[in-house]
């Protein structure tokens, strides 16, 4: 089928090259030209494992172009997927601009039968408001709104796609149905679950999908702070619990908050909306407010291990991106971590693998840039591990701990081994297990 995909961000992009590779006649717009240069020259605009081999592929194989406007090269497209942005307002409510303003240019080119799929993250209604403006515009033209949200991990975005859990559409019409049963057809057969829904229930699926999985870290971590005060291992317990299958072992790993471009942002504007219609959510009120608590108060763990200062302290900073195999900062809880040492006296060091250029912007000015982890330990009184890269899991302790002024390990997302770090006279801070002290 001929596809066309509005916007050429983390997930429109991913979601162009994979319509692709399922054999699709995939053409990508976005207006930014420098971007389209770019990826047409093999630079991503994201860090996303095996993305750049993706899309240089269907590149070749002729399955994948890239434009830089909407125009009648979209007329003859069964299916045209808005995944442009949808950030945060002022007011925490999702800003649709973006959405309208692609829906408003592609109106003119449509063919009859097409059908509009909403894959940005929208609020409940969203689709009726596309309906709306797409009748402004061609009231003659027959078309369909489907919404189609997507379920990608940064980092795994690929394999989400090609192997879905799931893949949820909602729809009004039998013909936005047939078009999206022959689109994922390739994946359905393979035994991909498709889920039809109404649409406003299947936009409802992707806030309610983010809320409760951000509800499991937020309720992990506060079992994490119980632990540290009782002497329980909170890794434990997560195994423990996550082995009831009416639980799971997903999103269960304690750390320093939630971060991203999703979890903060969709919780909030569902909340919105709930506080828009006079429903009450106390509970997702709850998880808000209470990692946004986590992400300023966390540092203090580090505070605590050098004594209760940092003042002319040096501090190295082992991972900065909200996740790992990503280089997106977007409320990273590296942010506040930095800020606040950085605020209490502290000299700043960090590394990250991939989401060094895009900190910079984020991070205070004064923070040095380091090229491994031992650079970012030269001299450090301390080190913080913040993202749970690979690396971090296998450092060579004895070359870590040579160059370093004071063994200190403050280990935010339980990488490392407390055996392992105390046998080689680390003083060694966790989240959530029982403290021991070289």
């Amino acid at each position: 089928m001929r596809l066309s995909v509005i916007g050429a961000g983390y997930v429109g992009l991913v979601s162009g090259a994979c319509f692709a590779e399922l054999g699709h006649s995939v053409l990508c717009i976005d207006n930014n030209p420098a971007k389209i240069d770019a990826i047409r020259s093999g630079q991503m605009p994201i860090y996303e494992p095996g993305l750049d081999a993706l899309v240089a592929r269907n590149v070749a194989a002729g399955r994948l172009t890239f434009a830089t406007g909407i125009d009648a090269a979209i007329s003859d497209s069964a299916a045209v997927f808005i995944a442009v942005g949808t950030p945060s307002r002022f007011d925490g409510r999702a800003e649709l601009t973006f959405v309208h303003a692609a829906v408003e240019a592609c109106a003119p080119f449509l063919k009859a039968g097409a059908v509009v799929v909403n894959k940005s993250t929208v609020p409940i209604g969203t689709g009726d408001r596309v309906e709306e403006i797409l009748a402004t515009v061609r009231p003659e033209l027959a078309v369909s709104v489907a919404s189609n949200p997507e379920f990608l991990r940064e980092g795994a975005a690929i394999s989400d796609f090609m192997e879905p859990d799931r893949i949820v559409v909602g729809v009004e019409d039998d013909n936005a149905r047939a078009v999206a049963e022959a689109i994922y057809a390739p994946l359905t057969a393979k035994g991909a679950p498709l889920l039809f829904t109404r649409r406003r229930t299947s936009e409802m699926i992707k806030y309610a999908a983010n809320s409760f999985l951000a509800t499991k870290l937020g309720f992990i971590n506060e079992i994490a702070d119980l632990c540290e005060h009782v002497g329980a291992d909170v890794a434990e317990v997560a195994v423990g619990i996550g082995l009831d299958s009416r639980i799971g072992r997903k999103f269960l790993n304690a750390g320093p908050g939630f971060g991203g471009s999703c979890f903060p942002k969709d919780a909030l504007a569902l909340l919105n909306t709930a506080n828009d219609v006079g429903a009450q959510m106390p509970i997702l009120e709850r998880v808000i407010h209470a990692n946004d608590l986590r992400k300023r108060n966390i540092g203090r763990k580090i505070l605590k291990a050098l004594g209760g200062s940092v003042r002319g302290a040096t501090i190295g900073v082992l991972g900065l991106a909200f996740k790992p195999e990503t280089d997106d900062m977007r409320e990273a809880p590296s942010i506040d971590i930095v800020a606040s040492l950085d605020y209490w006296g502290a000299a700043i060091r960090a590394y990250d693998p991939a989401a060094m250029e895009q900190a910079k912007p984020k991070l205070p000015a004064s923070v040095v840039y380091c090229d491994d982890p031992y650079a970012c330990a030269e001299g450090a009184d301390a080190i913080a591990i913040v993202t749970e890269w690979n690396e971090f899991r296998t450092l060579d302790l004895a070359r870590l701990k040579a160059v370093m002024r004071r063994p200190v390990i403050v280990d935010m997302r339980n990488v490392l081994s407390a055996a392992e770090v105390e046998a080689q006279g680390f003083q060694y801070d966790s989240v959530g297990r029982p403290g021991r002290e070289a």
